[in-house]
């Protein structure tokens, strides 16, 4: 899977809005390029929530997020945020434990859903450069997180 496959996957999905990482929209220069998927309910974005549900990353942030050694040639990171309870189910230990859990991965691994390397006690998970193993599973996973963050839109509105 590539890393143009998933973000028009992404994209394809309902009422989801797309924001491009880039100058034009103040973001940092070591973001530019990284893709946010949102929930947009009618395809509004002034109904946006604060958060992501998932994004598509292809460059570190030096400083911050290193570990995924994402300045490799081809090389970019899907982030999806799937709860505590799944999170959980994919990974083998609860969020709030991913401290006691982070020094026994490699998040610069690819094709392997790990613990996102900063946003896992959020119930974030991550996949560098999804390919065979992962692929499927990518795709349900992003499809259940824009599912729940419409399902939270929808609570908040009163379903509207």
């Amino acid at each position: 899977m590539t890393q143009d496959e998933i973000i028009a996957f992404i994209e394809g999905l309902p009422e989801v809005g797309t924001v491009r990482a880039g100058s034009e929209n103040g973001a940092p220069e070591a973001a530019w390029g990284d893709v946010f998927f949102f929930h947009e309910p009618g395809g509004d974005p002034a109904r946006r929530r604060n958060m992501p549900f998932a994004t598509v990353v292809a460059s570190d942030y030096p400083g911050f997020d290193t570990a995924s050694r994402l300045d490799r040639p081809g090389v970019f990171r899907v982030n999806i945020a799937v709860g505590r309870e799944l999170f959980e189910e994919l990974v083998g230990y609860p969020p709030a434990a991913h401290a006691e859990h982070a020094d026994g991965t490699d998040p610069s691994q690819a094709d392997r859903i790990i613990a996102h390397p900063l946003y896992a006690a959020q119930g974030w998970v991550a996949v560098v450069c999804p390919g065979e193993a992962t692929s499927e599973r990518v795709r349900a996973l992003v499809r259940t997180a824009r599912e729940a963050d419409a399902a939270r839109s929808a609570r908040r509105t009163g379903g509207a």
